[in-house]
């Protein structure tokens, strides 16, 4: 007798429309990834707000974002690989309801104990979410279209680190921390009802079609790609962590000035990448590397200048925005749309990594050497991302 997942991947699925986008399922997915990024990085806005509340001091309130990263970076491929045979629909939903439960709980906790808890069963929904969130968007378009639909949904990102962290914490300001996260914990329930009316049951895989995880990780592409993602990341964060003190040298007491221009950037670079991605993908690759090495040496030789700074931080900015749909989408384009999930909690994982490995070498290198090496030390990382895509990253054709 076959399973329910059986026979869903028996029973036709509607073709993808060629007509144009599915404008909202997709936008249901940016919402998806809006809400998640709204959820691990709110508290960082909050962190004397959150620790008066729960009687800890700052840094245990910015421990909150470190175990969400830490449980999406442990759970998205165990969790991702136990749930391929599931419908993605409904692994979405049940996500999205696990958001909204974590942040109810954090809204309502007085238990420093207990908020971190539900921090680690977010990041857990967290790393789940990723890993499926381009697959869907690939599945739901024609081949010659998964570029931009994978743009349009990780412009939920940009959108979150642009405006709904910034308006998640004046709305802390003006009625509390709790209702920030109250809202954060109806948003995912509105959310499940946008996804459950406009986002296709695609099924998941049958058991017995299940390309195995090590097999996954060595498709021809994907090695490339992933090399690449943690090469990035690694020099990007070494940089970004610390642009407040590497600001400081060009006379910007504050970094809120430098990080609203890279910000303000990467909404141009993702409609720029979202406009050429599915035409020239490893061009735009290629070229979006080389434009980001060559901001961190315009840094790294005259960053001390405040006008060639905010230049070369938007410039930066702008290649930088689009990297995540060129990566996503390189990577689908290797797996296929049936390994997509897994290739990309693979992704996820790496992208962690490189975050924590390069906010590590920054740290090290901005105590022993100063800020004007962090330029430097980015530049050498971004160039053997260039290399890596150059000579490892081969994006398979569209399958």
């Amino acid at each position: 007798m076959p399973t329910a997942s059986t026979a869903n991947a028996a029973r036709p699925q509607p073709a993808p429309s060629a007509a144009g986008l599915p404008w909202w399922g997709l936008s249901a997915l940016f919402m998806a990834a809006f809400t998640a990024v709204m959820t691990e990085l709110l508290p960082a806005g909050l962190l004397l707000r959150m620790g008066d509340s729960l009687q800890v001091p700052e840094g245990r309130v910015g421990f909150l974002v470190t175990a969400y990263a830490a449980a999406s970076f442990l759970a998205a491929i165990p969790l991702t690989a136990a749930l391929r045979g599931q419908p993605r629909r409904r692994v979405l939903i049940g996500t999205l309801a696990g958001f909204a439960l974590c942040n109810a709980v954090t809204a309502f906790s007085s238990s420093y104990g207990l908020t971190f808890a539900a921090r680690l069963v977010a990041g857990a929904m967290g790393g789940t979410l990723w890993a499926m969130l381009a697959g869907c968007a690939a599945r739901m378009v024609p081949a010659e279209r998964r570029g931009r639909a994978i743009a349009v949904v990780l412009a939920g990102i940009t959108v979150a680190l642009c405006l709904g962290v910034p308006a998640g914490t004046a709305l802390a300001s003006v009625f509390g921390w709790r209702a920030a996260f109250a809202a954060l914990a109806v948003l995912p329930l509105a959310l499940v009802v946008w996804v459950r009316l406009c986002v296709p049951g695609l099924p998941g895989e049958p058991a017995g079609g299940r390309m195995p995880l090590r097999r996954v990780a060595t498709l021809r592409g994907i090695p490339g790609v992933l090399a690449v993602t943690l090469l990035l990341l690694l020099g990007h964060q070494a940089m970004y962590t610390y642009l407040g003190p590497f600001a400081g040298r060009a006379g910007f007491p504050q970094a809120g000035v430098v990080l609203f221009v890279f910000g303000i950037a990467t909404v141009a670079g993702i409609w720029t990448v979202g406009v050429v991605v599915d035409r020239h993908l490893r061009a735009a690759l290629l070229t979006a590397l080389g434009v980001i090495g060559g901001a961190m040496l315009v840094l790294g030789a005259a960053g001390d200048r405040p006008a060639v700074m905010l230049v070369a931080v938007g410039v930066w900015g702008a290649a930088f925005g689009g990297a995540p749909t060129l990566l996503q989408t390189s990577l689908v384009g290797s797996s296929g749309p049936a390994n997509a999930d897994v290739a990309t909690s693979m992704q996820a994982t790496v992208y962690n990594v490189g975050i924590a490995g390069g906010s590590l070498t920054g740290g090290v290198v901005l105590d022993g050497a100063g800020a004007a090496w962090l330029p430097w030390t980015a530049l050498p990382l971004v160039l053997a991302a260039l290399v890596a895509c150059g000579g490892l990253l081969r994006p398979a054709a569209p399958r």
